[in-house]
C-alpha cells in the first residue's frame, strides 16, 4: 500500500464518483476512510466518526461483523466461483434460496433469482413482470407506474421510473412507457395538502385516474418503496400502500415493492411491506442482504407469479436474463451469515428502538433551529430534516447551506448525508444509544455553525 501522501495526492484525480460532477471532486476532495469497527469509521487523518449513512444504507450490522467475514473466507477456500446459468448450481445458494423463502414467507414470496445489486434488482423486476403478462397472453401489457419522488437505482429501466430529474435528465431519453404520480408527500405536494391521510387519498385517486387514462390492459406494473429513501426519506400514510395494492389487484397489474432500502429491519419490521400489511409480487433487495460485504442481491417472487412461470409448457416462461454473479457462491455465503445473524441480534427491534430515539431528539433540533423546516421518519433508522430558507413559504435552503453542516458535523463527530437541501440519515442497525446523542450532537454542533 502507498503511503498517505501518495492517497492524498491523488484522491479524485484517476476516479471518477458517482452522483457528483468529476470538476467538484477535485475543488472538494472526497474524505477518505481507511478504516471501520462496529458503528464508527476513521479516515485518514485518524478522524473517528459515528456512521450516520450506514455506509450506503447497507451497513446494518456494523463494519466488524466477524461471522460474515469468516463466511467470505471459508467460501472462497472451497468454491470462489461457479455459475447458475443453465445446467448448473452451488450448494450454498440452494440453502440461502431456502433461508430466504422463510423469511419472507410472511409476505407471500417464495421464490427468489440472484443479482449482483439493487438497480440489477430492479432491472430484473420490471423484465420478468412484462414477461409475466406475455406468458399469460396479455402482451399488451408493457408499461410502468411508479412515484414522483422515487428512486429505483441507475440502469436504464431504473432511471424511467425514477420520479427524480436529477437521475433522468442527463440520459433522456430513457425507456417509454414510464408514468409517474404524485408521491405521498405531506410537506410537498401538488394539492397543498398536509393531513397525511386525506393526502394518500388523493394520490390513490391520481392512480386510479392515471390507470384509466393509460387503459389497465397496457400497465404491466407498478413499482414503489414503501418508504421512500433516497427522495428524501417519506413515509406514506398506512394507508397509502395498501390502496396502491388493491388498485394494481383490481386491474391485473402487479406490485412491485423495491425494498432494497427498507428489507431486513431498517423500518422497525423485517421488511417494509410487512410494516403496511401488503403482500407484493415481486421485492427487490440488496444492500443489507451481506451487510455491503459482497455486492449482491435478489428479486423475490410471489408464489403466484411462480406458478404462471412453472406451469407454462409454451416456451414463453425461459427466462433470457441473468448476470454473470448471479448466485455468485461467495454473496450467498455472506447472504447465509448475515441473515443469521441478523435474526440472532433481532436487528428490528433496535431499529424501532434507536430510531425513536433519533426521531425525538431531531424534533428538538427543529425546535432550536428555524432553518429546520421539516423533520422526516418515525419507521426504523430512516430519518432526515429539510432544510429551509424560510419556514413559511417553504423556500429550500441553498445547498451550500446543507454542505455547511454535513462539513462541521463531521469535525463534531458524524457522518452524514446531504442531498439538495435534505440531510439524511440511515445508521447501521446496531446503533447504541451513546451512537445516537453523538449524531445528535454533531448535527447540533453543525446547524450551531450557520
Amino acid at each position: 500500500m502507498k503511503d498517505d501522501n501518495y492517497i492524498k495526492a491523488n484522491n479524485a484525480r484517476s476516479l471518477w464518483h458517482p452522483m457528483t460532477a468529476p470538476s467538484d471532486s477535485l475543488k472538494n476532495p472526497p474524505a477518505i476512510i481507511v478504516s471501520a469497527s462496529g458503528s464508527r469509521i476513521r479516515d485518514i487523518d485518524g478522524h473517528e466518526v459515528v456512521d450516520g449513512v450506514g455506509g450506503l444504507w447497507n451497513v446494518n450490522l456494523g463494519y466488524s461483523c466477524q461471522p460474515i467475514k469468516d463466511a467470505i473466507s471459508a467460501q472462497l477456500d472451497r468454491l470462489p466461483y461457479y455459475s447458475t446459468f443453465r445446467g448448473t448450481t452451488n450448494d450454498v445458494v440452494i440453502e440461502l434460496s431456502e433461508e430466504l423463502r422463510k423469511f419472507f414467507e410472511p409476505d407471500g414470496l417464495t421464490r427468489a433469482f440472484y443479482t449482483s445489486g439493487g438497480s440489477d434488482s430492479v432491472e430484473t423486476a420490471l423484465r420478468l413482470s412484462r414477461q409475466y403478462h406475455k406468458i399469460r397472453g396479455e402482451a399488451g401489457r408493457t408499461k410502468f407506474l411508479s412515484l414522483k419522488k422515487g428512486y429505483h437505482g441507475t440502469h436504464f429501466g431504473g432511471a424511467s421510473v425514477n420520479g427524480n430529474a436529477n437521475f433522468r435528465t442527463a440520459y433522456e431519453p430513457l425507456l417509454p412507457g414510464c408514468h409517474h404520480i404524485p408521491a405521498p408527500f405531506p410537506y410537498r405536494n401538488p394539492f397543498n395538502e398536509t393531513d397525511p391521510a386525506r393526502l394518500s387519498d388523493l394520490c390513490l385517486q391520481a392512480l386510479a385516474d392515471e390507470i384509466a387514462f393509460q387503459s389497465p390492459g397496457t400497465i404491466a406494473a407498478f413499482i414503489m418503496e414503501p418508504i421512500l429513501g433516497a427522495g428524501g426519506v417519506i413515509p406514506p400514510h398506512p394507508s397509502f400502500m395498501p390502496g396502491v395494492a388493491a388498485l394494481c389487484r383490481k386491474h391485473g397489474i402487479l406490485l412491485i415493492a423495491d425494498e432494497v432500502i427498507t428489507a431486513f429491519g431498517r423500518t422497525g419490521a423485517w421488511t417494509g411491506c410487512r410494516l403496511w400489511g401488503v403482500k407484493p409480487d415481486f421485492t427487490c433487495t440488496a444492500k443489507a442482504i451481506t451487510n455491503a460485504y459482497f455486492p449482491f442481491g435478489a428479486v423475490m417472487i410471489g408464489e403466484g407469479v411462480a406458478e404462471v412461470f412453472e406451469k407454462d409448457d409454451t416456451g414463453r416462461a425461459a427466462i433470457g436474463h441473468g448476470y454473470t454473479y448471479s448466485g455468485h457462491p461467495v454473496g450467498a455465503a455472506a447472504a447465509l451469515a448475515c441473515l443469521s445473524e441478523t435474526l440472532r441480534l433481532n436487528l428490528k427491534d433496535n431499529a424501532a428502538a434507536r430510531g425513536a430515539q433519533m426521531h425525538a431528539g431531531l424534533l428538538a433540533l427543529q425546535s432550536r433551529y428555524d432553518v429546520i423546516g421539516d423533520v422526516r421518519g418515525g419507521y426504523g433508522l430512516m430519518h432526515a430534516i429539510e432544510l429551509v430558507a424560510d419556514r413559511g413559504t417553504k423556500a429550500p435552503a441553498d445547498k451550500a447551506i446543507s454542505a455547511k453542516v454535513q462539513t462541521e458535523a463531521y469535525k463534531a463527530g458524524a457522518m452524514v448525508r446531504v442531498s439538495g437541501n435534505t440531510i439524511i440519515l440511515s445508521p447501521p442497525l446496531v446503533l447504541t444509544e451513546a451512537d445516537v446523542t453523538t449524531i445528535l450532537s454533531a448535527l447540533d454542533a453543525g446547524l450551531g455553525a450557520l
